[in-house]
């Protein structure tokens, strides 16, 4: 793997060994960032089921200005804390090595909100629908902000969840990009 644009642009990405993870693929990658270029610079952005980091070092390499990481997989958040290492991220980056759920709500304790989430959960998992409610009911987007779920497309998703409204999706293959705006 390796990142697609912007400051980064070549560079290689470890990963960690196994099928643990199931990194994004380059088309559904390329055009995810082209969606998103204009909210991307100075955005905050959380990145979970972050896998290797791809996703969360894509953004900081295009022009966010800081990213969450969550993973729980040690093998994974050590693929992270390398790859934030090389690069010199330390400094715009946070990484919560734990469940998607606990992360969620430690985030939401501490009032944390983001211009993006992404959520990138496994695609036989059936935890769709409980983590976006719970982001829109924690109010973990900021109001007008996007949380874009990655996912097979026959996974039927309802229109709205807790403040959060479906306004696009993007279908690459077999993988769906589906994005929710938080309400204003």
């Amino acid at each position: 793997m390796k990142i697609g644009g912007g400051k980064f642009r070549g560079m290689y990405i470890e990963a960690p060994s196994g099928r643990k993870t199931r990194p994004t693929g380059g088309r559904l990658k390329k055009s995810l960032f082209d969606i998103l270029a204009p909210r991307l610079p100075e955005a905050r952005v959380l990145d979970i089921f972050a896998g290797a980091g791809a996703l969360g070092l894509e953004a900081l390499s295009r022009g966010a200005s800081h990213v969450t990481f969550v993973e729980r997989n040690r093998a994974a958040a050590n693929a992270i804390r390398k790859n934030l290492e090389r690069l010199q991220l330390t400094e715009q980056t946070e990484l919560l090595q734990r469940d998607a759920e606990s992360a969620i709500n430690f985030l939401a304790a501490g009032q944390d909100a983001f211009e993006l989430v992404l959520l990138d959960p496994p695609y036989q998992a059936d935890i769709h629908d409980t983590l976006l409610q719970k982001i829109g009911a924690v109010s973990l987007a900021k109001p007008g902000g996007l949380v874009i779920l990655e996912h097979h497309h026959k996974m039927p998703l309802a229109d709205s969840y807790s403040g959060l409204a479906k306004v696009r999706e993007v279908r690459v293959g077999e993988s769906c990009l589906t994005f929710f705006e938080a309400a204003v």
